[in-house]
């Protein structure tokens, strides 16, 4: 049984819209926002949420600016505490990035379609731009290592981004059994980096 949500009394309102706007976003989609619903929800008045956000757009906007936030926290902290070789490396952002795509799938759709939008805010591009920076520093150091395969960024990067992406939109959909899909991640590691490997050397 579901209960109400609890109404707003003191306090930081925008955060409050945030937080309620994402339980809405994971309960009904984008399509159920509103900041009139907010504003009953949290016991305000209709015009109180306007003060933080003038229309509906720009509360798409925050919640897809904290969305992006949140998840380059989540991918740091997992190289924090990851081994130093890049097969750890990876393995933690991986684990991490699937980790947050399971468990905030309409946020993640919601971040990569704002994003794309012409008049996205400079921070939320920046933002979305962060993850990038996180996966070249990974790859660039591994490469200097001797761990990762000669070549241009983009030729590594974006292949291994493909793979997890499309194995989280799988794992979302749930047309990956729950019961194996640890397994079946571990198995996306490897092959991942497999592909990643540095060319053997040529036979004398």
């Amino acid at each position: 049984m579901q209960t109400r949500p609890r109404r707003y009394h003191h306090g930081d309102l925008r955060a409050a819209l945030l937080t309620r706007a994402e339980e809405t976003l994971a309960e009904k989609g984008p399509g159920a926002l509103s900041l009139r619903e907010l504003a009953r929800d949290l016991g305000v008045s209709h015009a109180a949420p306007s003060r933080h956000f003038k229309d509906k757009q720009a509360l798409l906007d925050a919640l897809a600016l904290a969305g992006f936030e949140r998840l380059l926290a989540t991918l740091t902290a997992s190289q924090d505490t990851a081994g130093e070789s890049f097969a750890d490396r990876l393995g933690a952002l991986a684990r991490t990035y699937v980790g947050f795509a399971t468990a905030n799938a309409e946020l993640l759709d919601l971040m990569f379609a704002v994003k794309h939008d012409p008049e996205a805010s400079e921070a939320l591009v920046k933002a979305s731009q962060s993850m990038g920076g996180l996966a070249a520093e990974l790859i660039t150091d591994a490469q200097r290592r001797g761990e990762v395969r000669e070549g241009p960024l983009e030729a590594i990067a974006i292949p291994i981004f493909s793979t997890l992406n499309g194995f989280a939109r799988l794992a979302v959909s749930v047309t990956l059994p729950s019961a194996t899909l640890d397994r079946d991640l571990e198995h996306v590691i490897a092959h991942t980096l497999r592909g990643c490997a540095p060319d053997a050397p040529a036979p004398r």
